[in-house]
C-alpha cells in the first residue's frame, strides 16, 4: 500500500484537512486550555469541562471511523492535535492520549463487531471516558509479568488482582485490562484482555496518585476481587492479550512522542518570548550569543523530533511497519522535551525556578514522557531488536 499525500504549501507536507485540524486544536487550546493550565496543575484536578468541551468538538475519537462517531480523521492528524494541546497543557493532552490510544484504538483494532458496536460510540464522541489497566505493582517495564488472573468458570471469568497508575482510572465508564488466563503458558500466551465497565460488581477504585507532573491528568488504581465478566467481553482470542497491548503501544508511543514534541515546543515558545522581552546589561537575552546558542539547539532538536513523529504516524497510515520508527519517535522526542524544558528553565534564570512562568510545569511534564508507555530504557530494546531481525 502507498501512501498519496494531498501536499500543500505546507513545510511539513500536511493536507488541508491536517492543517485545518491544527488550526482548530491550536486555537482552542490557546484561548481555553492554557487559561486553565496553571490551575488544574496546582490542584491536581482533572479538568472535566474540558474534556466535554472537546468530545462536544470531536476530539476525543479522532482516528476512529465516523460510524462509530469518531473524528474519522487519519493518525497524524490526531498526533497533530496531541501536539497542540501539549504545548499548552501537558496533563490535558496525556488524558487524551490515554483514551483514543489505549481505549478507542484497540477496542477498533481488536474487539469483535458486536464490541465494537456497543462500546465505541459512546468512547470516539467523548460520551464516556476510557481507562486502560496494563501496569501492575510487579509488572512495569516487565509487563509480561502480570499477575492479575481470569479464571474461567462456566459462561464467564473471574478476575483478581490489581492495576496501578491508570490515567483517567478516577473518571473513566470503560476500561480495558490484561490477565492471565493461562499460568501454564510459556512466556507471554497466557495473557489476556477484557473489556468492563465501572459498575461492574468486583471492580472498585483505589487510592489516586499525587504526582510530580501532569498533575492535571488523573492516574489511579484499580482493583479487583472476584470480578465477575461474561465471556463475551474477552477481547480478541484467549492468550493474545500480550500481543494486542504490544501493538496498541506502538501506536500509542507516536501520541506521546507528540505530546513529549509539543511540550518541548510549547517551552521553547517561552523561553524565546522571555528572552526577548528580558533585559540584562542593557539588552535583551536575545543578543547574547549564549542564549542564542541554547535556542539554536533547542529549536533543532525539536524540528528533529517533529520529523521522526510525523514519519512514524504516515508509516502507520500507510499499512506498513512502524514499530522501530515509533519507538525512535518516542525515545528522542522524550529526551528532547526534557533537554528543552530544562534549557528553558535556565534561560528564565531565577524566575524559571517559581511557578509565576510556566516553564517549570512544562519540564515537571516532559519527565513523564520519558516513563509513560515504555521507558527510554525499554525504547533502546525494541529499537535494537528491531535492529537486530532485520539481520535475519
Amino acid at each position: 500500500m502507498t501512501l498519496t499525500l494531498d501536499v500543500s504549501t505546507d513545510k511539513w507536507g500536511l493536507t488541508e484537512s491536517q492543517q485545518m485540524i491544527r488550526d482548530m486544536v491550536r486555537e482552542y487550546a490557546v484561548s481555553t486550555i492554557e487559561p486553565r493550565a496553571a490551575e488544574i496543575d496546582r490542584d491536581a484536578r482533572f479538568p472535566t469541562e474540558t474534556f466535554a468541551e472537546m468530545a462536544e468538538m470531536g476530539l476525543l475519537g479522532l482516528p476512529i471511523p465516523e460510524q462509530y462517531d469518531g473524528g474519522d480523521a487519519d493518525y497524524l492528524s490526531y498526533a497533530i492535535a496531541i501536539e497542540e494541546v501539549s504545548r499548552v497543557c501537558g496533563s490535558t493532552a496525556l488524558g487524551i492520549a490515554a483514551h483514543t490510544s489505549l481505549i478507542c484504538l484497540p477496542i477498533f483494532m481488536f474487539g469483535n463487531d458486536a464490541q465494537k458496536a456497543k462500546y465505541l460510540p459512546d468512547l470516539a464522541s467523548g460520551r464516556k471516558l476510557g481507562a486502560y489497566g496494563l501496569t501492575e505493582p510487579n509488572a512495569g517495564s516487565d509487563s509480561g509479568g502480570t499477575e492479575t488472573t481470569a479464571v474461567k468458570d462456566g459462561d464467564h471469568y473471574v478476575l483478581n488482582g490489581t492495576k496501578i497508575f491508570i490515567t483517567n482510572a478516577n473518571y473513566a465508564s470503560t476500561f480495558i485490562a490484561t490477565a492471565v488466563t493461562d499460568k501454564n503458558a510459556k512466556g507471554t500466551k497466557g495473557i489476556s484482555a477484557f473489556i468492563f465497565e465501572k459498575d461492574t460488581p468486583g471492580f472498585s477504585l483505589g487510592s489516586k496518585d499525587d504526582k510530580l507532573g501532569t498533575r492535571g491528568s488523573d492516574w489511579g488504581t484499580l482493583q479487583f476481587d472476584n470480578m465477575r465478566i461474561p465471556a463475551e467481553n474477552l477481547i480478541g482470542e484467549e492468550g493474545m492479550g500480550f500481543k494486542y497491548f504490544m501493538k496498541t503501544l506502538d501506536s500509542g508511543r507516536i501520541s506521546i512522542g507528540a505530546m513529549a514534541l509539543g511540550i518541548a515546543q510549547g517551552a521553547l515558545d517561552k523561553a524565546l518570548k522571555y528572552a526577548s522581552e528580558r533585559e540584562q546589561f542593557d539588552k535583551p537575552l536575545t543578543q547574547f550569543q549564549a542564549i542564542q546558542f541554547k535556542l539554536a539547539d533547542m529549536a533543532t532538536e525539536i524540528e528533529a523530533a517533529r520529523h521522526l513523529i510525523y514519519n512514524a504516524a504516515r508509516l502507520r497510515m500507510a499499512g506498513l511497519p512502524f514499530t522501530k520508527e515509533a519507538s525512535m519517535a518516542k525515545l528522542f522526542a522524550s529526551e528532547v522535551s526534557s533537554r528543552v524544558c530544562n534549557e528553558a528553565v535556565q534561560i528564565h534564570g531565577g524566575y524559571g525556578y517559581t511557578k509565576d512562568f510556566p516553564v517549570e510545569r512544562y519540564l515537571r511534564d516532559a519527565k513523564l514522557c520519558e516513563i509513560g508507555e515504555g521507558t527510554s530504557e525499554i525504547q533502546r530494546i525494541v529499537i535494537s531488536r528491531q535492529l537486530i531481525q532485520q539481520l535475519s
